[in-house]
């Protein structure tokens, strides 16, 4: 064999590990090198685990889900399953994998159970007699501490409604506010708690630093239970 012909072999080789390596379905489904499968732990169809608090990926922006990858390889996101994983792949991977998940539907998974005590008076009010709607306004329920922080805030602590940055039913905005929705309690209430203790980025102008520090304990269960309860289906 010529050099020419052998360096020609050789780059061949470059340029085809560099294509399986940069195959995000690849990455997402076996791995890659020291790197576990994502849907060892994200599921077949980016869904997420939510009993183990594992994100749902699918349907998630492709820059977001990046820069997360990217936090997690530079450390500036503690992590200690994904920083390992992070740091593995090339950043021509991380880009693969986060369009390959981008790529996926948003809403192929059904919503949370409703607690229930939800189910039981829902079930009672089919068979319930018909009440004037005076009658009915009055009996409405008080809206929970979870779904008044989503849709109004708090603004006796300048703490702003979640959808004025994530969206009407927590659906994601651009690149920057990620979808809540389709998200499991665990996983909300985590992220929650890694903001405010400087555990992760927190985003553009320093938001999700400053909205955690004002959440008490209470209010994170509260507001990831409600978010987690909000039907996934749909577009975003």
């Amino acid at each position: 064999m010529t050099l020419g012909r052998h360096l020609s072999w050789v780059m061949f080789g470059i340029v085809l590990n560099t294509n399986v390596h940069a195959d995000g379905a690849t990455i997402a489904q076996q791995g890659t090198g020291s790197a576990a499968a994502c849907q060892s732990c994200h599921g077949v169809v980016g869904e997420g685990i939510a009993a183990a608090g594992f994100p749902r990926l699918a349907g998630m922006g492709a820059g977001y889900l990046q820069r997360q990858l990217e936090a997690f390889a530079e450390g500036t996101r503690s992590s200690a399953v994904m920083m390992p994983i992070a740091k593995a792949l090339s950043a021509a991977d991380r880009k693969a994998v986060a369009s390959h998940y981008a790529s996926m539907p948003f809403g192929g998974t059904a919503a949370m159970p409703l607690p229930s005590s939800a189910l039981t008076s829902a079930s009672q009010g089919a068979s319930a007699p018909k009440v004037s709607a005076m009658a009915t306004a009055a009996s409405a329920p008080t809206p929970t501490v979870g779904a008044t922080l989503a849709t109004r805030g708090r603004w006796s602590d300048t703490l702003p409604a979640c959808e004025q940055c994530h969206g009407p039913g927590g659906r994601g905005v651009g690149a920057d506010f990620p979808p809540l929705v389709g998200q499991s309690a665990t996983y909300l209430a985590a992220q929650l708690i890694a903001f405010k203790s400087k555990a992760r980025p927190a985003g553009p102008m320093n938001l999700m630093g400053v909205v955690a520090q004002k959440l008490s304990d209470a209010d994170v269960r509260e507001v990831a239970a409600y978010y987690a309860m909000l039907p996934a289906g749909g577009t975003r």
